[in-house]
């Protein structure tokens, strides 16, 4: 009998130390959510869709010393688009989140994976990286994140640079998280995934 009681006070005292885990891990009273992830390929940066069609490399005719006849090749980034708000963990708080609920944005990282299962950084996809990006998500309606989604300097290395040549096209997958804290200092986060299909597929 002293056996089972004291297996159970284990099992007690195991499921408690779990909970406070998971509390721990999300100590502010909202949740981040992201209700749209778009991107749009560096060339056309105000034409976001999803997925997204990256062209590896750009023929400029304009600007400098690139004309029709003697066009730059040019690499461009891909920007992305997020659009977020804030819900709040206690729905049943009849007084709705403060200003002290507020969250500000200041950071992100990108992750490339690609369905088939080949995920080396450097080989299969792009490196991941980590960006900058400022702005603050009131407790109430939506805000939109402007970000970089692929470096110019990823369609230099492998294995999109291959692009150019073998007249392939690699479908991946971004993994965008974002990174902010309220006005009290809790850590927040979210995740979204966005398509990007990368080829060469213009002059």
């Amino acid at each position: 009998m002293r056996t089972g009681t004291k297996l159970l006070g284990l099992a007690v005292l195991a499921v408690t130390a779990w909970s406070c885990g998971n509390a721990l891990s999300g100590r502010g009273p909202m949740f981040l959510s992201i209700d749209s992830l778009q991107g749009a390929s560096g060339d056309t940066p105000t034409a976001f869709t999803s997925p997204v069609i990256s062209d590896i490399q750009r023929d400029v005719t304009i600007g400098g010393s690139c004309t029709v006849t003697n066009p730059c090749p040019t690499f461009f980034n891909d920007v992305g688009q997020a659009v977020m708000h804030l819900v709040p963990k206690d729905i049943t708080n009849p007084t709705g989140p403060t200003s002290n609920n507020d969250v500000t944005i200041t950071r992100y990282h990108v992750t490339y994976r690609r369905a088939d299962g080949h995920n080396t950084p450097g080989v299969d996809v792009p490196f991941g990286f980590d960006g900058a990006v400022t702005v603050t998500i009131a407790g109430t309606g939506s805000t939109t994140v402007g970000f970089e989604l692929v470096r110019n300097v990823a369609k230099e290395e492998s294995p999109l640079i291959q692009l150019l040549t073998n007249n392939q096209i690699i479908t991946m997958f971004a993994d965008v998280t974002f990174y902010g804290t309220d006005r009290a200092g809790h850590d927040i986060s979210a995740t979204g995934t966005i398509q990007i299909d990368f080829g060469s597929f213009r002059g």
